[in-house]
């Protein structure tokens, strides 16, 4: 069933007075469409005014336009997960079946970026952001490889670590920039780039797991220091989120998403019927949050905008 509906909104907690300036006080949650078996992976395309996200278990990636709805964008997708777009607009995507980060260009074609670190394959390339110098970092956890639900059952070709991956596309070089997480699942850039931040979902499997986010500083050549843990996210896990023009922080959690300043302070929750499982800004003014949340497609108007484009 597809069903797209209006709700007047009230489901929103304040922790601290500061989320005041985040909402928008004639503000609705809507949910846009339904259908999915676990939604992932959002992203805003300007040129088409549509956003497309990853249906994981059903092998496809989804599409939702304002005149159109919901339509088919790709199936098969080779399992896709997380997506962005890099400087030229164009599609980075995630994918557990093929074990890679592949871009789709404005043509339609779709190439495999890199799929090997050192000659071996990579577990399940998770979630991906594009940083402004173009290149490429994603997360590599196994969740692609454990079952055939989203992806093929595979072995480990890295002894069984999960990283955190830095792509030129440039040089065509792939490094590891973080090698400390057990499953690291999100990430983004602060809006400066001096910090980065990465989930760490491994209680989804492990129930002495974690469920928080942890920041680094993001030093010149592409390197990470100063990791530390910037918030333990309950109930459920800090899958994915994304990061508004403030720095403040949209993690998503098992009862919404979670609001965080950037000095760590919880400001508040907006709630969500359903499990969220990551968000992305969109819209012509990158004022409207889209929460991709189980079987459904989500979308609230906020008073603020979504972090500076990584594309020109």
């Amino acid at each position: 069933m597809d069903y797209a509906g209006r709700m007047a909104y009230e489901g929103v907690t304040i922790l601290d007075p500061r989320l005041h300036s985040v909402l928008q006080p004639d503000a609705v949650l809507e949910r846009l469409c339904t259908g999915a078996a676990w939604s992932e992976g959002p992203v805003w395309l300007d040129r088409a005014e549509t956003l497309v996200w990853s249906d994981i278990p059903n092998n496809r990636m989804l599409a939702w336009n304002e005149r159109r709805g919901r339509s088919t964008f790709r199936q098969p997708s080779h399992f896709s997960n997380g997506n962005t777009i890099d400087r030229e607009g164009r599609l980075v995507t995630c994918e557990h079946g093929r074990r890679c980060v592949s871009r789709t260009g404005h043509d339609g074609t779709v190439e495999i970026l890199v799929d090997r670190y050192q000659g071996r394959r990579l577990n399940s390339p998770n979630d991906v952001v594009v940083k402004s110098d173009g290149t490429i970092w994603f997360t590599d956890p196994s969740y692609g490889i454990m079952s055939d639900r989203e992806g093929h059952a595979a072995p480990s070709e890295l002894d069984d670590r999960c990283y955190v991956f830095c792509f030129d596309p440039a040089a065509g070089a792939l490094r590891i920039v973080e090698d400390s997480f057990a499953k690291p699942n999100g990430l983004a850039f602060s809006p400066d780039e001096r910090r980065l931040y990465v989930s760490d979902t491994s209680a989804s499997h492990d129930p002495d797991g974690f469920h928080h986010l942890r920041c680094f500083d993001v030093l010149s050549g592409h390197r990470l220091a100063n990791g530390r843990v910037f918030a333990v996210v309950d109930p459920g896990l800090p899958d994915g989120f994304r990061v508004d023009v403030e720095g403040r922080l949209y993690v998503s959690a098992e009862d919404g998403i979670h609001v965080y300043a950037a000095d760590a302070t919880p400001l508040g929750k907006i709630a969500v019927p359903e499990r969220t499982g990551n968000c992305a800004w969109g819209g012509a003014a990158r004022d409207t949050l889209y929460i991709a949340a189980s079987t459904s497609l989500y979308r609230i108007r906020l008073a603020t905008h979504g972090a500076t484009r990584p594309h020109v």
